[in-house]
């Protein structure tokens, strides 16, 4: 049961909406029940239940957060994928109110029975800040 080019690109972008909606259940519908995920400390996260209640606090502590895809490099032979992103939220420090942070990174994905099965991020570890205005939101 393998993707083509284009599911395993509508996949990722399905994702993506599901973090834009801050729906867990959602994002966690596409992950295979057996998934590895390695954060971008090095952290390893194994099983979807596991990750589930990484994931949880997460999503209670940032309320306004969205990853952008900026970059998607698609192997429909290895059933890999290659996403460039974007995380906005604002930040949470009550010096930069009123600020943007953003960070950029990049997830390795591995698909298996047309789920995410393997999960490495890679990130920047510097933030950027910019002033949030209405062409930023």
């Amino acid at each position: 049961m393998t993707l083509s080019k284009a599911e395993s690109t509508q996949l990722v972008r399905a994702w993506l909406a599901k973090w834009a909606s801050h729906d867990l259940d959602g994002v966690l519908e596409l992950i295979h029940d057996d998934v590895v995920f390695e954060n971008w400390t090095g952290a390893v996260v194994s099983g979807k239940r596991s990750l589930r209640r990484a994931w949880l606090s997460w999503f209670a502590a940032h309320d306004n957060f969205r990853f952008i895809e900026e970059d998607l490099f698609v192997d429909e032979h290895d059933q890999k994928v290659l996403l460039q992103w974007r995380l906005e939220w604002p930040s949470s420090d009550e010096s930069r109110r009123g600020r943007l942070e953003i960070r950029r990174g990049v997830d390795v994905l591995h698909f298996r029975d047309r789920k995410i099965h393997r999960k490495y991020t890679y990130s920047k570890t510097k933030v950027e800040e910019v002033e949030h205005g209405p062409e930023n939101s």
